[in-house]
């Protein structure tokens, strides 16, 4: 579950990212998309933890494509920054996103125990 771990930190640096870019104060829609793609984010790596939700991680994917599409294509009305940071975060977390689960485990093949042939 590193992986999850990964992206929540992810999200937690899209939380903070809007302060560190200086986004302007009337860019309103720059600074609720941020918010509101790190709560999405935050919440499916969360909710992954859970049993019956296990695959809710899949869904960052189509969040982090989002993510790429608009810091390449929406205007340049806000800090070039702040684009070039939702491309890398997006690009991280279409990486992240993939990752199993229990990709730190080994395969349930390895833990059996060998059928002994005499």
């Amino acid at each position: 579950m590193w992986s999850r771990v990964v992206e929540v930190m992810l999200g937690c640096w899209l939380v903070v990212s809007p302060f560190v870019f200086r986004y302007a104060d009337n860019a309103t829609w720059l600074w609720g998309g941020t918010f509101a793609t790190a709560t999405v984010v935050i919440l499916l790596a969360l909710s992954s933890y859970w049993r019956p939700m296990r695959h809710a991680h899949l869904a960052t994917f189509a969040v982090a494509a989002g993510m790429i599409l608009v810091g390449r294509f929406l205007p340049a009305d806000a800090p070039p920054l702040a684009y070039q940071n939702f491309i890398y975060v997006g690009v991280l977390l279409l990486m992240f996103s993939l990752v199993p689960n229990d990709a730190s485990r080994p395969p349930r093949s390895w833990k059996e125990a060998p059928a002994t042939s005499n």
